[in-house]
């Protein structure tokens, strides 16, 4: 079902809605889907307060809620002003949501499809390159998720030395990387990432996710991501296909298709498929989740 709503002060909002679960895109800003969650249940996203129905202006503005950018960060060119109507098509099945930047030469296009009888959604993010030259960028998705929940990053599979003596993948840090915050937790099997609204710094962790999952917990509704992992190829950020960053406001979970060159005409693409579940995790105020807690309540929803 889809139908025009108003949401947050911003009308002819988008809704698309299968009776489990629904998902808000605006039309006003964006592209960006402002609300996901079940039906009468609670947002996964964070909604900014004072930023919500705003138009118009010359600044970026953090709505919150999910939204394409791409890699690397070199601002002004990945966080150019998203603050006027997009353009929006609907075609019975798929809802896609686009842009241009001028001043880069890029359309930033999102195609949203809700299952029909599932909780789950698959979300093309599309970079088209309508310039005169060919650029390289990485494809990057973000989800601005709502305060109080737990970010869930598989590890490589464990295995002791001196039986595997070779490095598994990179973890990066950022200036501003604490690693004796204990927000994190470094576990054998998983890193978690709490988000705090009484934290006073930001934390940010990147990581070559061979996986290709990732989930958030808030309460006892759980956001899985799932999207590629391309072996040998190059990624931005020292090789980073999976971010997180956290503040007191919120926790984005972040994923990053490769460094492609993009030809005049040409485009690039990060598919991600989305589950809502339920699934209840203990939540100790001083450490994470247990690992076998994970593998039997969250790993079954990855399939």
């Amino acid at each position: 079902m889809t139908e025009i709503v108003e949401y947050g002060g911003w009308p002819n909002c988008i809704r698309l809605s299968n009776g489990e679960i629904e998902l808000i895109a605006t039309t006003a800003v964006g592209p960006r889907i402002i609300r996901l969650g079940f039906v009468g249940g609670q947002n996964m996203f964070h909604n900014y307060p004072d930023a919500l129905g705003k138009t118009g202006g010359d600044e970026w503005i953090n709505y919150g809620g999910h939204r394409l950018w791409h890699a690397p960060e070199l601002p002004p060119r990945n966080c150019l002003p998203d603050n006027g109507p997009i353009e929006h098509s609907w075609d019975g099945r798929t809802l896609t949501l686009r842009n241009f930047e001028p001043s880069n030469g890029l359309a930033k296009e999102m195609q949203v499809t809700l299952s029909p009888d599932s909780p789950r959604v698959e979300v093309i993010h599309r970079v088209i390159n309508q310039g005169r030259w060919t650029i390289e960028l990485a494809v990057w998705a973000l989800s601005v998720m709502a305060q109080g929940g737990r970010a869930i990053f598989p590890q490589e599979d464990f295995a002791p030395h001196p039986d595997s003596l070779a490095p598994a993948r990179p973890v990066v840090l950022w200036t501003y990387s604490d690693m004796s915050d204990p927000r994190w937790t470094w576990g054998r099997k998983y890193i978690q990432l709490r988000q705090d609204p009484k934290a006073t710094a930001a934390q940010k962790c990147g990581l070559l996710n061979t996986k290709g999952w990732a989930a958030y917990v808030l309460g006892g509704d759980v956001f899985i991501v799932r999207y590629p992992f391309v072996a040998g190829a190059p990624y931005a950020d020292m090789g980073c296909n999976t971010e997180s960053f956290t503040n007191p406001e919120m926790l984005e979970v972040e994923t990053l298709a490769p460094l492609t060159r993009i030809e005049p005409g040409a485009h690039a693409d990060l598919v991600e498929s989305w589950l809502l579940a339920k699934a209840s995790l203990a939540w100790p105020v001083d450490r994470g989740t247990s690992d076998a807690e994970i593998d039997a309540k969250i790993l079954p929803l990855v399939g």
